[in-house]
């Protein structure tokens, strides 16, 4: 009878654990468990110590509530202009409403992935070849705004859709690698003729700047040489007059004649005396040895000069 009570004891502290373990639930930080009662929805348990009904309330699902990146497979796509294009990218979403995202779909993770591709294929098949390399950003703002609209009804926030690859065909990649080869010959065609064009204006311009240079030098070198002729006729007549208005004052003074007269007499004997020494034939005046006469003459012309 002991034994049988001691195991009864045993099998009603079992009980208990079973009890505590199912009536207390522990949710960790960020995630959001759903609560059936009796196969219904009944609560959604937030992240803490949580106490539920045993046997009769079960977590029917369990939620991370964390920006979760799900990658899209890659698949072909038809341009608008007939091309072949596989494309991949990677989608960012997160769980908003634990009781939608149970309840609402029966698989969210691929709904929206199934979702993603086929707005994708719609995307991509509106734009041209070259235009998918250059607008991603508003291939990927497009799918997110379809994707997101959706998704609200699966408690699912579609944050945000990256493209990783844009594979075209191998016969495509090498027209396209020929055409920028091509337009990169071209731009440096087309670049060396710049060149070569404003080398030609430069020289043409330097050439015309060097003329113009030595014109002015040779016009202003030239009014320098007048200017300095003309001071020079110009100093010199001053000086003659200068030395012409000495001479007269000297005369117009006291004893100034007489030494007019001595200065004439004494030229013309030096004259005459140099004369005999040279082989030279001169025609002289008939009177050439009345001195006095000659000395006269002269006297007379300064006398009437004054």
């Amino acid at each position: 009878m002991e034994l049988s009570f001691s195991t009864v004891a045993l099998v009603i502290f079992v009980i208990a654990l079973v009890f505590v373990f199912k009536t207390i639930n522990v949710v960790p930080q960020q995630n959001a468990w759903v609560v059936e009662r009796l196969g219904k929805y009944h609560a959604t348990l937030a992240p803490g110590l949580n106490i539920v009904v045993p046997f009769v309330d079960r977590v029917a699902y369990r939620h991370s509530l964390k920006e979760i990146p799900l990658d899209v497979p890659p698949q072909v796509c038809i341009t608008k202009d007939n091309t072949q294009l596989q494309v991949d990218g990677i989608l960012y979403f997160q769980v908003t409403d634990a009781m939608r995202a149970s309840y609402g779909s029966s698989n969210y993770i691929q709904a929206i992935t199934q979702l993603a591709q086929t707005t994708l294929r719609s995307v991509i098949g509106r734009m041209e070849l070259d235009k998918t390399f250059e607008e991603r950003d508003h291939i990927n703002t497009t799918i997110v705004n379809a994707i997101d609209e959706s998704a609200a009804n699966w408690g699912v926030k579609v944050l945000r859709y990256e493209i990783k690859d844009l594979t075209p065909p191998a016969e495509i990649l090498q027209a396209m690698q020929a055409q920028i080869t091509a337009e990169r010959g071209k731009r440096a065609l087309i670049a060396a003729s710049e060149g070569r064009r404003q080398e030609q204006i430069n020289i043409a311009s330097g050439e015309r700047e060097a003329a113009i240079a030595r014109s002015e030098g040779e016009q202003q070198a030239a009014i320098n040489r007048a200017h300095g002729e003309a001071t020079a006729i110009v100093a010199l007549a001053e000086a003659s007059a200068t030395a012409l208005r000495q001479v007269g004052d000297a005369i117009s003074a006291p004893g100034g004649l007489d030494a007019v007269s001595l200065r004439v007499a004494e030229h013309y004997v030096d004259a005459f005396a140099n004369l005999a020494k040279t082989n030279n034939t001169l025609i002289v005046p008939a009177n050439l040895g009345d001195m006095s006469t000659v000395i006269a003459s002269a006297l007379q012309i300064v006398k009437a000069q004054r």
